[in-house]
């Protein structure tokens, strides 16, 4: 555990739970998706659902998903400013069995009409797990940064891709694979040890049967 983690992050708001972990949940939708959000459905789970009002975890992941960190004064403005950029904005409370107290499920629809689904949950200090994309259950903590490769499962996949990380003398530090069936859509989440150029998910992108590949950077 390093110090961050026992003195809490330096944010806006009463708690880090319900702030700085809303807020980084609410970027790592935002990366997801990669461009302008139209609307944002939020479904909120266990005490989240109970409290989310009070200590202004709406607020949080929304101006998490306008981009925002949790240090950033206009938080609490963050409502208004979704609205002025025409942002349609829903919350719900539910229950999820066996997640977290304190989870969120975030949907996303962006302007040019790319959709995704993130759950994650807010394990206090700041901290965060992201437990589902979409379809595929993944466990991605945000601490590193962390390259998301989603692609066809076909042979050869991991090698290409890890191939072209050592080229780059990117260092993987942990790797973990999930997909939906055999054969069918597969997702690789990389965390590596320090920076990453984007333009290495960009050549990703480019390979065959690569249906998109995305780097988090939420610390």
């Amino acid at each position: 555990m390093d110090v961050f983690s026992i003195i809490g992050p330096v944010m806006i708001g009463p708690s880090s739970s319900h702030t700085a972990g809303a807020v980084k949940i609410g970027n790592a939708a935002a990366s997801l998706l990669g461009e302008e959000p139209a609307s944002a459905d939020i479904l909120f789970v266990g005490s989240f659902a109970k409290t989310y009002k009070g200590h202004g975890t709406d607020k949080a992941v929304i101006a998490g998903i306008l981009g925002m960190k949790p240090s950033d004064s206009r938080i609490k403005t963050s409502m208004n400013l979704a609205k002025e950029k025409g942002i349609k904005i829903a919350f719900r409370q539910g229950e999820l069995p066996g997640a977290h107290p304190n989870t969120m499920v975030i949907t996303l629809a962006g302007k040019r009409g790319k959709k995704v689904s993130v759950q994650g949950a807010s394990i206090g200090g700041g901290n965060i797990v992201i437990n589902r994309i979409n379809s595929y259950p993944v466990n991605v903590t945000g601490q590193n940064t962390t390259l998301l490769v989603f692609h066809r499962d076909v042979p050869g996949m991991i090698s290409d891709v890890t191939r072209l990380l050592a080229i780059r003398d990117v260092n993987i530090n942990h790797f973990s694979l999930s997909r939906n069936r055999r054969g069918g859509a597969a997702v690789m989440a990389i965390e590596i040890d320090g920076e990453m150029d984007d333009d290495i998910a960009q050549e990703i992108n480019r390979a065959h049967n690569i249906l998109s590949a995305v780097v988090l950077r939420l610390n």
